[in-house]
């Protein structure tokens, strides 16, 4: 199960939590991409509560991140437990998106 909350602001913030997989994780595009349309600008995940997640999950925050780079922002993680800050480093994830 995943949650996530919509903080807003600037950043534009979202607290993630649970675990999202193949299974949500075009709903978590969905709704970031939404919230982003209305004002674009730079983008935050709050990970503390995320426990898991795999690799279409990685592969959504890299096309959120394409898609954000394009209008000129920029995407951070904060926050990530050790496994996934490891799973974003295999990756060479960490090179690409700001992990804090």
């Amino acid at each position: 199960m995943q949650e996530v909350t919509i903080i807003g602001g600037d950043p534009l913030t979202f607290s993630l939590s649970g675990e999202i997989d193949s299974e949500n994780s075009d709903a978590l595009f969905e709704t970031v991409m939404e919230e982003y349309k209305r004002s674009p600008r730079d983008v935050l995940f709050e990970c503390n509560r995320l426990t898991f997640i795999d690799s279409t999950t990685l592969g959504c925050f890299v096309k959120i991140l394409n898609l954000v780079k394009a209008d000129g922002h920029a995407l951070r993680l904060s926050a990530l437990n050790p496994q996934l800050k490891k799973l974003f480093t295999i990756c060479a994830l960490d090179r690409i998106m700001e992990l804090e």
